[in-house]
């Protein structure tokens, strides 16, 4: 798969993933409505899902921005900085993103956005104070090749349908310890659709934050190899992803709503099993970029 048709592949996976969450929040809705015998919170489920998926696409990049605390500066506040994604932008023949700044000593960095005219790039003031330039240049580079790739819509949009689905989830479980439930749930079939309910408010949020984790480790390396073309130096990115992630310093306005985001684990912590990983082994990404030849 080429970098143009990565970039087709993101957009029709962007529709696909909001079109599967609303129907899994519809499902959801429908078990509860059967459970408690009550349509209302079918209607109630389908009006949820259609608003919150469309919202996403729309609003997800300024509800990524208030989460994460993120700052607009001007080129007067960070000459230095505008320079470099103006030039990178020009180079990648993409639109000069809007640029946010995060007032956090730890090193990190991320793209959000519905599409390259509405690209923002981010950056920590711990990146800028702790980068050398040809660090930062692959640093932008990759969230720059992040826009191109259409890979931060489809991120943006999952931080706001995971959080959806955790929610509704947790008010669908609570509803099942204090809500009135139906008549016939002693007989065989109320029985198995309260089982159905009780696995389906446990599990979706779990299927949810898989998928979530599973897109952002594969976009991930493309990006790594899409911002190396674009500065013709690999060793740049490689060197400054070993810096942040041998940063001790947690970002401290990251969540789990938003760690996927950033161009390497906010946390500092290593995850159990790769299948709770945000993020691919800092080690795989440096041996791929060295072993590029750009």
């Amino acid at each position: 798969m080429t970098l143009y048709t990565q970039v087709d592949s993101n957009i029709r996976k962007t529709w696909f993933l909001i079109t599967i969450f609303l129907l899994l929040i519809i499902f959801i809705g429908w078990v509860f409505s059967y459970i408690f015998e009550s349509p209302f919170i079918l209607y109630i489920a389908v009006i949820f899902s259609v608003f919150w998926s469309f919202s996403s696409y729309w609003y997800s990049d300024k509800i990524v921005l208030s989460l994460t605390k993120s700052r607009p500066i001007k080129k007067e506040d960070n000459p230095e900085l505008y320079r470099i994604v103006e030039n990178l932008s020009i180079t990648a023949g993409l639109p000069l993103p809007k640029i946010y700044i995060i007032d956090d000593i730890s090193p990190n960095a991320f793209a959000t956005g519905r599409d390259a005219k509405h690209g923002v790039v981010c950056v920590t003031q711990g990146l800028l104070d702790k980068l050398e330039k040809s660090e930062l240049e692959g640093v932008i580079a990759h969230e720059l090749s992040h826009i191109g790739n259409h890979d931060i819509l489809l991120s943006s949009v999952v931080v706001v349908l995971v959080g959806m689905v955790a929610l509704l989830s947790d008010w669908l479980l609570r509803s099942l310890f204090w809500g009135r439930r139906r008549r016939d749930d002693d007989s065989i079939l109320g029985l198995i659709m309260l089982v159905v309910g009780i696995a389906a408010a446990i599990l979706a949020p779990l299927a949810a934050t898989l998928l979530k984790l599973a897109i952002s480790r594969k976009r991930e390396f493309l990006a790594d190899a899409s911002g190396a073309l674009l500065t013709r130096y690999p060793e740049g990115l490689a060197r400054a992803l070993k810096k942040i992630s041998q940063d001790p310093n947690p970002l401290r306005s990251a969540s789990n709503a938003t760690s996927h985001l950033f161009i390497s684990n906010p946390f500092r912590k290593k995850a159990v099993s790769k299948l709770w990983m945000t993020h691919p082994p800092i080690e795989e990404r440096i041996k791929a970029l060295m072993q590029m030849d750009v």
